[in-house]
């Protein structure tokens, strides 16, 4: 995108401080189930599409900026019909168009798109990433048995425990001199110049060395993420099209993600009115990822249902301490500007696992319908060509968003799931409680009712079914 290491540090506290203010105001105000809010991948493909538009391809003063002043435009305006959808009530309706067979291959697609963009960056430098990768799967899987002083820390801490092992042994490789190469600077985001014997070892340098980030040395220790801090948003067409769409492939993840988790949690299915209110939070909240500049809006992560699942941990209290901590952490630069000096090839490598886990997780909602069904495994492959329609602001939108798998799963999923013929028990309709369950059942009301106080002030959405 054109940013120095001191702009991804503080794209990166930005990230941490929205992440702690939605999950709070999601504990609270939205479904009320103890989810983690934070950047979710969706956003990331119309992140990309931006970022390769032909007008910033040349582009070089200020470019990360215009980037992100144009994100935060789509992301505001994506987000304000995300929570028209649930304010309004309309998802209720939309969630009888919704089953497991429409989510699973949705948030499938979401982690298979970025396979392209991860494992390249993960072969950049085989001698971390394939250690990385593989102590991961040891942890998570050979290991996950093991408990100590009554913690099973290997299934908890898999991901943390394999990155600070794998960076310390990459510190210790560049410590050594296994990437020092006679005449070649290892400084590479600021050398403008190498000789043609440096070229090669370019690319090793900047994606093992631990030392080419410059994030450490000009982060600040304190310093406040606030609006606007990229500049005004800019709001064009083009982009809020995309913007909106993607929030209603937000909305279908999050959908999947709180059926589960209330499963996970044994509670009740929220009602259609509970998962509007949800939904309609998240659009506010994503709204004040625009106002900030995080670069992606917010969503409900489905990762949740993993954690929830691995650590028996489904405290609202628990969730809501841990987002006090991210909010604090935002404040001290050096946070970000550590996590933003973590080698290339190794957060490459972590992502290429956490997309594997979000297809598991995302075709694991398949144990809801008959997944033996010929209906159901049916395998539908499109391939559209590119839109001429005499527009350029609506030629870029259509072709954008039929370049991201992800909607075009959603719209094949929506459309062939509500037209095929197939029984209830087939398709694994979604059962959502009835809102009449609220007032009779007192476990419901301490689940998924608003506080008493906050209650008041939303006795205006009991019309519209929130």
């Amino acid at each position: 995108m054109g940013g120095t290491d001191k702009d991804t540090a503080t794209v990166i506290s930005t990230m941490l401080l929205v992440s702690g203010i939605t999950t709070i105001l999601h504990s609270y105000f939205g479904t009320r189930l103890p989810l983690v809010q934070g950047s979710s991948f969706v956003y990331l493909a119309p992140a990309l599409v931006v970022m390769n538009a032909r007008e910033y391809r040349n582009l070089t003063e200020n470019k990360f900026r215009h980037i992100m002043r144009e994100l935060q435009g789509a992301i505001i305006v994506g987000s304000i019909f995300q929570s028209i959808l649930g304010f309004s009530g309309l998802m209720s309706l939309l969630l009888r168009l919704i089953n497991p067979i429409v989510v699973a291959p949705t948030v499938a697609a979401v982690g298979l798109a970025f396979f392209s963009y991860g494992f390249p960056q993960a072969g950049s430098c085989v001698e971390i990433s394939i250690p990385q990768i593989l102590l991961l799967l040891v942890f998570a899987l050979y290991l996950r048995g093991i408990s100590i002083f009554g913690n099973h820390i290997f299934r908890i801490y898999a991901v943390p425990l394999s990155i600070m092992l794998i960076w310390t042994y990459a510190f210790f490789l560049t410590a050594g001199g296994a990437y020092n190469y006679k005449g070649c600077s290892p400084d590479i985001p600021s050398s403008n110049i190498l000789i043609d014997a440096c070229r090669k070892h370019a690319y090793t340098m900047k994606h093992c060395r631990t030392d080419v980030s410059n994030a450490w040395r000009a982060a600040a220790w304190v310093r406040i993420p606030y609006p606007f801090q990229w500049g005004i948003p800019i709001f064009h067409l083009r982009t809020s099209m995309i913007m909106i769409i993607v929030s209603l492939v937000a909305s279908v993840d999050s959908v999947g993600t709180y059926h589960s988790a209330s499963l996970q949690v044994n509670s009740k299915p929220p009602t259609p009115g509970i998962v509007s209110r949800g939904i309609a939070m998240e659009g506010f909240c994503s709204i004040l990822a625009g106002l900030w500049g995080s670069g992606t809006g917010s969503s409900t992560l489905t990762e949740n249902v993993h954690t929830i699942d691995i650590t028996k941990v489904a405290s609202r209290r628990v969730v809501e301490v841990g987002a006090v901590f991210l909010i604090l952490f935002s404040f001290v630069g050096k946070v970000g500007a550590l996590l933003a000096s973590i080698p290339q090839a190794l957060a490459a490598s972590v992502l290429c696992f956490m997309w594997a886990l979000i297809v598991a997780l995302g075709l694991s909602t398949l144990q809801y319908s008959q997944t033996a069904s010929f209906r159901n495994i049916t395998i539908v492959a499109a391939s559209n060509g590119p839109i001429h329609t005499g527009s350029k602001q609506l030629d870029f939108a259509l072709n954008a968003l039929l370049s991201m798998n992800m909607v075009v799963t959603l719209l094949v999923a929506l459309v062939l799931d509500n037209t095929v013929p197939g029984s209830r028990q087939e398709r694994g309709v979604y059962i959502w409680s009835r809102a009449e369950e609220i007032a009779t059942d007192p476990s419901f009301l301490s689940d998924y009712a608003l506080p008493r106080k906050v209650a008041k002030c939303f006795c205006w959405g009991k019309c519209l079914g929130v």
